[in-house]
């Protein structure tokens, strides 16, 4: 007999040749106990058991393998699926019922939360109506008076939530104009008033006497506005075009943007250490050397900026002047190498506007706008200066110039690669602030009023 090792089970149309399996043990055993099978076949076992242990010691036998032999089954196609069919459908009915049963007991839960629910709003509803019937007696005979002279008005008391009201509004407007008026000019010989100052002088005015404690007195500031802050000061330009010059320049940052550039001198930088900020342990600050020879000059930062580009560029200098003035304006030029017209904003100092300069830049055609006298806020590089006074100057001992120039420009290629970095414009901001154009808002502008 042919040994054959890869063995596959053999289908018709209606019936299917495979190897016993050992769920096919209750079927075979049924089989064999037949008496007319037995007779013709006499099998030594039976029982479920016998035949189970046959189709295992058989399972690893090959057919046609010599000193042995193998049992096979013959079913019908259809029975078995079938029987496929009906375990589907036993499963179904299995699953249907876990997910009856999990509703049933979600309902009830449910069901439980509700009568909870209901019983703990009984039990408020009892509390409230046991405080509502709560009163004294004489409470109860003052309101049936209280009913016989007024009515139905009776029913609303009109309870009040402490004393009457002591300090008016106008008594709060006056305390602001008050706070907010230097003690001079109201008699007293301080140049600022402190909460216990102002206080006394409320009270003590012989024009108007507003008694408030010093916690309600800091309240009622709080609540007008009125905070404890540091004087700033203020110089006006006194430039009789001061209005022309400013109008030119925002007109050429907002016709021209690409075009436009600013230049100014940033300095004077010296070789001392610069208090600054850093990441410290608490109370226990990064201390710099003092300086008490400072041998080494000072230096200016001759800066250029694009505001199309958002680039800052420039070169430190020994002094300020018409040649280096010269120098930075080429350097603007060679920006824009095109021949068409740039506009540079710069401050009208002398040194910016010497015959040399106004001759080279009417020939190379780059127009001067020059900001007024007094108003180098209008320049729109100052807002650039602050990152470097943050990032370069600031908690800083630089050893020599030559040392402070590399870490300056070499921040200044940090920043040109990273123009939109957080801090540099926060950093940005803060010096717009402090020089008063904040928001493109230049104070003592006032705004153009809506049509």
């Amino acid at each position: 007999m042919r040994v054959d090792t890869g063995f596959e089970p053999l289908e018709t149309d209606r019936l299917r040749l495979r190897r016993s399996r050992p769920e096919d043990a209750e079927t075979i055993s049924a089989y064999r106990s037949d008496p007319d099978v037995n007779r013709q076949q006499g099998w030594d076992r039976t029982d479920p058991a016998g035949v189970l242990a046959d189709i295992v010691e058989m399972s690893t036998r090959v057919p046609g393998e010599p000193g042995g032999w193998v049992q096979f089954t013959v079913e019908e196609r259809e029975r078995r699926i079938a029987r496929q069919l009906a375990d589907a459908e036993q499963a179904n009915a299995q699953a249907q019922k876990l997910l009856e049963d999990h509703k049933a007991a979600m309902a009830q839960a449910r069901g439980e939360a509700q009568d909870l629910i209901a019983k703990a709003k009984t039990v408020a509803q009892k509390e409230r109506d046991i405080l509502l019937a709560q009163a004294h007696e004489d409470t109860v005979r003052d309101v049936i008076h209280s009913f016989n002279e007024r009515g139905l008005a009776a029913l609303d008391p009109r309870w009040a939530g402490g004393r009457p009201r002591q300090i008016t509004s106008d008594d709060e407007q006056y305390i602001v104009q008050a706070a907010t008026t230097r003690p001079a000019k109201l008699g007293r010989p301080f140049t600022h008033w402190s909460i216990r100052k102002l206080a006394d002088y409320l009270a003590d005015n012989p024009i108007r006497r507003v008694k408030v404690g010093r916690e309600r007195l800091r309240q009622i500031l709080h609540r007008c506005g009125i905070s404890f802050q540091r004087t700033r000061t203020w110089k006006e330009s006194r430039d009789p075009d001061k209005d022309a010059k400013l109008d030119r320049i925002e007109e050429v940052t907002s016709r021209f943007p690409d075009r436009c550039f600013a230049f100014d001198q940033f300095g004077p930088l010296s070789i001392r250490p610069c208090h600054g900020t850093c990441w410290a342990r608490r109370k226990h600050p990064d201390r710099l050397p003092a300086t008490y020879h400072r041998t080494h000059g000072t230096r200016y930062f001759h800066g250029c900026y694009s505001l199309g580009d958002d680039q800052l560029w420039g070169v430190v200098r020994r002094r300020k002047g018409g040649d280096h003035t010269l120098a930075a304006l080429k350097s603007i030029r060679a920006a824009r190498p095109d021949g068409a017209p740039i506009y540079v904003i710069l401050d009208n100092l002398s040194a910016n506007k010497t015959p040399a300069i106004r001759a080279w830049a009417a020939r190379h055609k780059v127009k001067l706008c020059f900001t007024p006298t007094s108003a180098s806020w209008a320049n729109p590089i100052e807002a650039q200066f602050g990152p470097l006074r943050t990032f370069v100057m600031g908690n800083s001992d630089h050893e020599s110039h030559p040392a402070l120039a590399r870490r300056l420009h070499a921040y200044l290629r940090w920043r040109n690669a990273n123009a939109r970095h957080p801090d540099v414009l926060a950093a940005q901001r803060r010096e717009r602030a402090r020089i008063r154009s904040e928001r493109q808002q230049r104070w003592g502008r006032p705004r153009t009023q809506a049509a």
